[in-house]
């Protein structure tokens, strides 16, 4: 059966945790499909996975409507989620339009990164039939403005305003949040906050799922690994192996564990 937005709703109020997982291709989309991943994230990670470069930013919107359109054909129930590139979402009117060349590529819920600004743009996406992810914490498409990959919300001012974005957002219509490295107490107070689900991306073990890119989890990323990686391909014997493993540990909540988790 397809996992939809009221899938992800229901693992939440029954208290089961779900897996996200990164993927480019209609061959990955297969693979990570089969082994029970809940959710593919056509991520503008591409842009440094595949492409090579430092960051998301020179991503475009028709190399992620081709990725999406290459997903959504290898695709075996999962929902598909599609991030927006940088500056797609500017204003509403190129928000509108670009989300739909994605949801029309196969997507069925895109992903905006950003605060309290993308309320108005959120809600119209809404109104018109698009479901949107929320991205809130660590926002890549924003590293050259904080300076770094940095974890956000250590402060307690900074912590209670992305709690209050968070539930702005919801209001606003996002169908999920997502959390990228945040602190663990951080990220199961929003996960308690709101009422749509939560995933996160090292923020600890207690939001409502977990995601990683592809080729992290696989352990074949060049250079230094986040915190909030672990490799499992190294641990099984095959890359069905790896991706199966990660769905287990995800739903068992054995992952993350402590060793990838940030604190306050």
């Amino acid at each position: 059966m397809a996992v939809t937005i009221n899938t992800l709703r229901d693992y939440k109020q029954k208290g089961e945790a779900f897996a996200v997982l990164t993927a480019y291709d209609a061959t990955f989309a297969h693979a990570v499909s089969e082994a029970g991943v809940d959710v593919i994230l056509i991520g503008d990670s591409l842009g440094m996975v595949l492409q090579g470069h430092d960051s998301t930013l020179p991503v475009t919107m028709e190399q992620m409507a081709y990725h999406v359109r290459s997903v959504a054909a290898g695709n075996k129930g999962a929902l598909v989620m599609a991030d927006m590139p940088f500056m797609s979402y500017g204003t509403t009117e190129s928000a509108l339009t670009n989300a739909a060349e994605l949801m029309r590529a196969g997507a069925h819920m895109v992903k905006l990164e950003g605060t309290d600004w993308m309320a108005d743009t959120i809600t119209a996406l809404s109104e018109r039939g698009i479901p949107v992810c929320a991205h809130l914490g660590l926002t890549p498409q924003f590293v050259n403005k904080f300076g770094g990959y940095k974890v956000q919300g250590r402060e307690e001012h900074a912590a209670e305003q992305m709690i209050e974005h968070a539930c702005m957002l919801e209001r606003a219509g996002a169908d999920v949040i997502l959390l990228e490295c945040v602190p663990a107490p951080l990220a199961a107070r929003i996960t308690q906050a709101v009422k749509a689900p939560v995933i996160g991306i090292g923020a600890g073990s207690d939001t409502d799922g977990q995601v990683l890119v592809l080729h992290d989890m696989l352990g074949v990323t060049p250079g230094r690994k986040p915190r909030f990686v672990k490799n499992f391909l190294a641990e099984n014997g095959s890359i069905q192996g790896a991706l199966e493993a990660y769905v287990n540990a995800v739903r068992q909540r054995e992952f993350p564990g402590q060793e990838h988790t940030f604190e306050a």
